[in-house]
């Protein structure tokens, strides 16, 4: 049993679609330029501390399929792009728009984790909270076994990480992946923060939602990880935000992974390979699956499209390895790794972010 569910994560991961189309070796000599960044500030790598139990979901809020098995079960059209219509846009919107709000719900908490002693569990209860109080079910939960309600990535950790009971520290780059099921469909986002980069002015500039950052420093360490981790976060969400301007009627979608590696190679950074964005819809994931990186796929846009984008950019090479607890995903080398990620609908005209805060959608 075991080794049959660790098949059933590996084909289907929680946030994620692997891509085996490419051998580990062969990956990171194409994704991971010469110059690829090695990590100036060296640190401990992260390790798993207790988890609290599974969260419960009320039984009048409705379940995607697999929320009390654990099960991934593959429709037949799993492979097929959908061509979203009027009715299942406006849903699909509604789904993102939650994720949105329960993801900036996350990195506000991670903001005061320097002096809350806030942990990663104590953001995942209060999105699941926040979650099912509007109705909806937190996607991740039971996904093909995954305990927890949102995916917290933390320093080295790349995806898939699960929340524990480690108190976050200053200087920690955290991402986190939220999703939700509303009304049938699924919303999926992510982003990254750096707990303890905030004072109140901004005397040296902002972060990706505006909040200044720390100007102040007690060591010159400190200082240079800051710095670090801020280029990486500030790269990748450059890197999601060049892959969106390519998405357009008749284009074609291997110019996503082609804008983002373009960023990551210029900046020093690796594209993680293993890793894929997807279709969604009544299913988690489904086609057409997004790669990260220069690739020869041909798939044309065409308005109705719904999928993610979700760029994972890394300090040094894009290997990675798995824990032992069969979800949680580490860079090979320590280098620190960032993710963002948008839902987006190709229409008429262009390209939607469904996952946009509300003011700005």
């Amino acid at each position: 049993m075991q080794h049959i569910m660790a098949l059933r994560r590996a084909a289907c991961t929680a946030g994620r679609h692997i891509d085996r189309s490419r051998s580990s070796k062969a990956a990171s000599t194409i994704s991971a330029p010469s110059t690829a960044a090695t990590p100036l500030v060296q640190r401990e790598r992260m390790k798993p501390f207790p988890q609290t139990p599974r969260r419960k979901v009320p039984a009048s809020i409705a379940y995607p399929p697999y929320a009390k098995t654990g099960i991934v079960h593959m429709s037949p059209t799993h492979d097929k792009i959908k061509i979203h219509d009027a009715a299942s846009m406006q849903r699909m919107r509604s789904a993102a728009q939650l994720a949105r709000v329960a993801l900036d719900l996350a990195c506000s908490m991670a903001n005061d984790a320097a002096v809350a002693n806030v942990t990663t569990d104590d953001i995942d209860q209060a999105v699941h909270d926040f979650i099912i109080e509007r109705g909806a079910y937190p996607s991740p939960l039971n996904y093909a076994g995954f305990p927890k309600s949102l995916c917290s990535s933390i320093n080295e950790v790349i995806c898939h990480g699960i929340p524990d009971t480690r108190v976050l520290q200053v200087g920690d780059v955290v991402s986190f992946d939220v999703s939700c099921y509303l009304n049938g469909v699924h919303g999926d986002n992510c982003a990254t923060v750096i707990v303890g980069d905030v004072q109140a002015e901004n005397t040296i500039g902002a972060d990706w939602r505006g909040v200044p950052y720390r100007a102040h420093f007690d060591a010159a360490e400190d200082q240079l990880h800051f710095d670090e981790a801020r280029r990486l976060v500030q790269t990748t969400r450059q890197s999601l935000y060049a892959a969106i301007e390519t998405c357009r009627p008749g284009g074609c979608l291997s110019d996503i992974g082609a804008a983002i590696q373009d960023i990551a190679d210029a900046q020093g950074y690796s594209s993680v390979y293993k890793y894929r964005g997807h279709g969604i819809s009544e299913e988690f994931h489904c086609a057409p699956f997004v790669k990260h990186y220069r690739n020869r796929d041909v798939c044309k846009l065409q308005p109705g499209m719904i999928f993610t984008i979700e760029p994972m950019l890394t300090q040094g090479l894009a290997d990675c390895f798995e824990w032992d607890d069969d979800w949680t995903v580490s860079t090979s080398d320590n280098g620190l790794a960032a993710q963002f990620e948008h839902t987006v609908l190709i229409t008429d005209n262009g390209v939607e972010i469904l996952t946009l805060p509300p003011e700005k959608a």
